[in-house]
């Protein structure tokens, strides 16, 4: 394995790193979605966890006049509210939905997205049965691109893990046209320039001694086909690309094209990251 070593001085050598493996404790406890509300929250958030439309589009109906709170209209953004506030949309009352956490082992084939106006397989299909409430994908996977795929209706959680800032790890095993050299596993690691700017895997291993036309790439970038792209700048071409691991969680037991809730406790370590 080649590992990006920190703090690391122009010209020293790479130290090498054993794989070590970790296991996860199995927990059979289904988490049952339960919301604390001990605080009041922005109006705008309540609008959009009710699975109407998104917070920015909360606050064009609550400026337009079409919310109420305990009966009187509110069109001022910044409003906050509690459980026990009666909150309306030009009269309908407004419910809070239950948290959903759902991790999809895409498909080939599938394109992520909720709804295509060329009515292309898109991995909403696979989930549609998942929960009643309307839950969209986490980040996204491109069409030919296999493996895991969280959906939830956590806005904070999903804008949380696909913000740049929070590092989120992801895994991928990556087959390609021809072996891959030591040197431009090397370079991956230390950083490449591609047209969007310098990008650089945290580690790199080929996943048999046997076949060096596979490997296990750890990175924590979630710019378009950043995968793809790495190793077309260095002359090789992807034939399969599998996300093994998003942000601690694993395919383990999801079949590919099925899916899971999140136990209690693998919801509890995304909301630690």
């Amino acid at each position: 394995m080649i590992k990006k070593q920190p703090n690391r001085k122009p010209g020293s050598r790479p130290q090498q790193s054993q794989h070590q493996s970790s296991s996860r404790d199995n927990n059979d406890f289904e988490y049952s979605p339960i919301r604390e509300d001990k605080e009041q929250i922005r109006l705008n958030k309540y609008i959009a966890d009710s699975g109407v439309c998104s917070r920015r589009e909360a606050d064009k109906i609550i400026e337009a006049g079409s919310i109420s709170v305990n009966g009187t209209i509110t069109t001022e953004l910044g409003t906050k509210v509690s459980p026990k506030d009666k909150v309306m949309m030009n009269g309908q009352l407004l419910q809070r939905e239950s948290l959903r956490y759902i991790l999809l082992n895409k498909p080939k084939g599938y394109i992520t997205t909720t709804k295509d106006p060329q009515e292309r397989k898109t991995v909403a299909m696979l989930v549609k049965n998942a929960c009643p409430e309307r839950i969209v994908p986490v980040g996204r996977l491109d069409r030919n691109t296999t493996g895991l795929l969280l959906f939830t209706n956590d806005g904070d959680l999903a804008k949380k893990l696909t913000h740049p800032k929070h590092n989120i790890r992801k895994i991928y095993h990556v087959e390609l046209d021809k072996p891959v050299t030591k040197n431009d596993m090397q370079a991956i690691v230390d950083g490449i320039t591609l047209e969007d700017g310098p990008i650089s895997a945290d580690k790199i291993a080929y996943i048999s001694p046997d076949n060096k036309t596979e490997v296990g790439i750890e990175i924590h970038s979630g710019r378009n086909r950043i995968i793809r792209r790495i190793f077309a700048h260095l002359g090789y071409d992807v034939v399969k690309l599998d996300r093994t691991m998003f942000a601690g969680l694993t395919k383990k037991d999801i079949p590919r094209g099925k899916y899971k809730s999140l136990t209690e406790k693998e919801i509890g370590f995304l909301r630690m990251l």
